[in-house]
């Protein structure tokens, strides 16, 4: 209806979908996967994959809490689902399916609305939230009035409070892997949903600056658009974000990086900055941030030295090793390190160019006594 690409395949029975598709993998020689709990099954071969649900109905015991799951009718199945452009439906068992709607769902694709099936929608599932906006904006559509009343009861309610880190991080996710996740990223700011989330959240001229740099063509890695939704953050604050979401990793990693990088910039914008200096203040740090901070940094001069940083200057090293230190008389352990550094920042620095630069400097700091 949206002429889209169809991503996947999505099957829901009334009756018992693990054991079907547990027949289907064997018949197909497919894998299987089963999730009981939500009696869920996945079957996937060669990079195809096949979802297939028991139709069921849902209860929450507390806001923010997953849900008890109970079988039930196609009916109650669509129901429950997030929005009425998520509960159309297509009998297989039809010669000529007519779409089952009965939540109006093609109404408000054709009006172009979001719209939650019940009031207290966003009290069960405040996960909701979230999804609401990735929708908005993937299709361009608006959230009906009602909706975005219910959303804005829901927060004044602290609804999001219940939600574990692991679950928002799952939506953040989800929201940074859309084509435009910015603009995802600063309707949620606009409507309060991020600061409600951790109240630090709350710029978005980083995520436009990171949107007007990557073009309208193509896509901003995931980890870019959370560099720039942290970029403003103070360290404390950032900590504080990286437990809120239960980061790890490189999530984690670039979080603290990027904000690192912004105390940084006052030195990275000297004027006389030697090229070693710049690799000194940058080593450490991970490539994801700073490729990151080039494009949503106020100052060209620091966004052109985080560039050439990655572009040229992290991988100049000596030609010169330590077996050839160690053959020119210099003695084993700590000082071999400090020498090739030594190296390293004369090469940066243009100080030497050949192999037979480095190899008189070596001699020199030898004969001096190594005062490195």
């Amino acid at each position: 209806m949206l002429d889209a690409p169809v991503k996947d395949l999505d099957f829901v029975l009334e009756g018992d979908a693990p054991q079907l598709a547990r027949q289907m993998a064997s018949d197909l020689g497919w894998e299987l996967l089963v999730h009981q709990r939500f009696g869920t099954a996945t079957v996937t071969h060669n990079g195809c994959s096949v979802d297939l649900v028991t139709a069921r109905r849902e209860t929450y015991a507390a806001p923010g809490a997953l849900p008890k799951v109970d079988a039930g009718a196609l009916s109650e199945d669509l129901a429950r689902r997030d929005f009425s452009i998520n509960t159309l439906a297509l009998p297989m068992f039809q010669a000529q399916p007519e779409v089952i709607d009965e939540q109006g769902g093609i109404a408000d694709l054709e009006k172009g609305l979001i719209r939650t099936l019940h009031p207290s929608s966003f009290i069960d599932d405040p996960t909701r939230i979230l999804r609401a906006v990735r929708y908005e904006q993937r299709f361009g559509f608006s959230l009906a009035c009602a909706t975005e009343g219910q959303l804005q009861q829901a927060l004044s309610q602290g609804c999001l409070d219940t939600v574990s880190g692991d679950r928002l991080r799952h939506e953040l996710v989800r929201i940074l892997e859309e084509k435009l996740p910015g603009r995802a990223l600063a309707r949620a700011i606009t409507l309060g949903i991020l600061p409600a989330i951790h109240p630090s959240l709350i710029e978005k001229s980083s995520l436009a600056r990171l949107e007007a740099s990557s073009g309208n063509e193509s896509t901003p890695e995931p980890l870019a658009c959370l560099a720039a939704l942290v970029y403003h953050l103070s360290p404390g604050d950032a900590e504080s974000v990286v437990q809120r979401f239960s980061m790890s990793g490189q999530w984690a990693e670039v979080v603290r990086d990027t904000v690192a990088l912004r105390e940084l910039e006052s030195q990275l914008s000297v004027p006389d900055l030697r090229p070693s200096q710049i690799v000194e203040l940058l080593n450490g740090l991970g490539d994801a941030a700073v490729a990151a901070v080039s494009h949503i940094c106020d100052s060209q001069l620091v966004s052109h030295r985080l560039g050439q940083y990655l572009g040229q200057l992290r991988q100049i090293v000596p030609a010169l090793d330590g077996n050839a230190l160690l053959a020119m008389g210099a003695a084993p352990g700590p000082t071999i390190g400090k020498i090739l550094a030594k190296l390293r920042d004369a090469k940066l620095d243009g100080q030497v160019v050949s192999e037979e630069d480095e190899r008189q400097l070596v001699a020199t700091m030898l004969a001096g006594g190594v005062d490195v």
